[in-house]
C-alpha cells in the first residue's frame, strides 16, 4: 500500500482566490492519456469497484468531498479527498471504490492510458488471483 499516497500539488493564492496545477511528468509520475470526472453521485452511491491491469490514476475532488477506498490484496485504506490541491495517486493493480460523496462533489481522474474495456478487472476475485 506505500505506492498508493496523497500527492501535495502547487497551491497559489493571493487576494483574488488560488489556483493549483498538474504538469505530467512533474508533479504526478505519468504522462496524462485519459481525462475524465465524476459528479452528480446520488446519495449512498459507490463509483468505481474495480481495478486495472496497467492504469495508473490520479484522483482529485475539485469541489466537495469523498473517500477513496484502495486495496492491494492484502490490505485496504481509506483516503479522504477534501482539498483541491491534493491529488491520490493508485497504481496499477489496487482495487479502489470511491464513496462517501458530499453534495455537489467533483472529481477529477487523470489516467496514464486510453480507455481499454480489457484493462479492467471487476470481479473481486479475479483481482485477488492476479495479485498472487
Amino acid at each position: 500500500m506505500s505506492v498508493a499516497r496523497i500527492i501535495n500539488l502547487p497551491k497559489m493564492g493571493d487576494r483574488r482566490g488560488n489556483l493549483s496545477v498538474i504538469e505530467e511528468n512533474n508533479h504526478i509520475p505519468f504522462k496524462i492519456e485519459r481525462a475524465f470526472w465524476i459528479y452528480d453521485v446520488p446519495g449512498g452511491e459507490t463509483r468505481g469497484g474495480h481495478a486495472y491491469k496497467e492504469t495508473e490514476e490520479i484522483i482529485v475532488a475539485l469541489s466537495g468531498s469523498f473517500d477513496v477506498v484502495l486495496d492491494d490484496g492484502k490490505e485496504r485504506k481509506v483516503f479522504s479527498l477534501n482539498r483541491s490541491y491534493y491529488g491520490l495517486y493508485v497504481p496499477k493493480l489496487m482495487w479502489r471504490e470511491m464513496v462517501n460523496f458530499s453534495t455537489n462533489s467533483l472529481a477529477l481522474v487523470l489516467s496514464s492510458t486510453p480507455y481499454d474495456a480489457a484493462d479492467y478487472i471487476r470481479d473481486y476475485e479475479e483481482f485477488i488471483n492476479i495479485k498472487r
